[in-house]
Parts: C-alpha cells; sequence; structure tokens
C-alpha cells in the first residue's frame, strides 16, 4: 500500500523517537523506502540583526546551516541502513510547512511519519504544532507518533 515513507526531523529528541517506529512499519509493511528530511529555514535574527549582515555571509550562514542539517540526517539514517532499511536523505530550504508538503507532492509520498508532543489546549494555541500544521496540510495519510514522556493526558 505505502511505497514511500517521509519522516521529518528537526533535530530533537522528540522528532526523533519516531525512528524506531520506522523501522517497525518499514520492515514490516514492505514499504520501499523511507526518506529522511530536513528543513532548513532562512537567516532570520531577532530585531532584524540578519539585515546588517552582508548576502555573501547569509548565503555562507546557510549553506553551513543545509551542510550541517546533510551531516545530522545522514548520521540518523545510517542505524537504519545497517538494519536493512533503503534510506534516503533530504535537506530543503524555505518554509517548513510548505516545504515538507511540496516534497510530499513532488516525490510521490504516500505516508508521512511525524511526532508530536500531544499539547492540548493554552499551551498547543500559544506554542503551535508543525505536525498539527503538517496534518492538516499533507496531501496523504499522516501518522502522528506521541513522544513518550510528554505531555497529552486523557480526560474520559
Amino acid at each position: 500500500m505505502y511505497q514511500h515513507v517521509m519522516i521529518p526531523l528537526d533535530g530533537s529528541e522528540l522528532a526523533e523517537c519516531v525512528l524506531p517506529h520506522v523501522e517497525a512499519i518499514v520492515t514490516g509493511c514492505s514499504i520501499g523506502r523511507a526518506t529522511l528530511v530536513r528543513v532548513v529555514t532562512p537567516l532570520k535574527l531577532i530585531g532584524g540583526v540578519e539585515s546588517h549582515i552582508s548576502p555573501e555571509e547569509r548565503h555562507r550562514l546557510e549553506e553551513d546551516s543545509i551542510a550541517l542539517a546533510t551531516g545530522y540526517l545522514e548520521e540518523k539514517a545510517q542505524p537504519l541502513r545497517e538494519r536493512g532499511v533503503l534510506v534516503e536523505c533530504a535537506v530543503l530550504f524555505g518554509s517548513v510547512i510548505d516545504q515538507l508538503v511540496d516534497y510530499t507532492i513532488n516525490h510521490e509520498v504516500d505516508l508521512i511519519i511525524i511526532a508530536t508532543h500531544g499539547r492540548s489546549g493554552v499551551s498547543r494555541l500559544f506554542l503551535g504544532s508543525v505536525a498539527d500544521r503538517i496534518l492538516r496540510a499533507s496531501p496523504v495519510p499522516v501518522l502522528m507518533v506521541h513522544a513518550h514522556g510528554s505531555e497529552a493526558k486523557v480526560t474520559r
């Protein structure tokens, strides 16, 4: 059913909690490939300080961020590869939600697996949720993995 799964990672332990699930799902469901994705956003500093950085320096800083993101993804992909999972890595540049949705459409992704804090109420309102925004914008199914030890509470 699923042939290409995308796993957005942002460098946090929370996001990485999906990796054991990815291995189980990809191998258990015979999914063809998995792509670990990280989005690097354009340089934006507090108070507009970035306007005082030369275009060359800005470009260098953004290129450094892309290189760091590439290294990070390759590091996270290696254990999956060692277990026989076909893993690709992709570093995108721009708005997180837009880039992830565009990648999903342009690379025939048919499932997204992402971690969530499980926030609700006021904290969700103020902090927002990338996972929630992806869920709402995604043209494909989204599997949300609830991070161990996060805030979600069941009310009955």
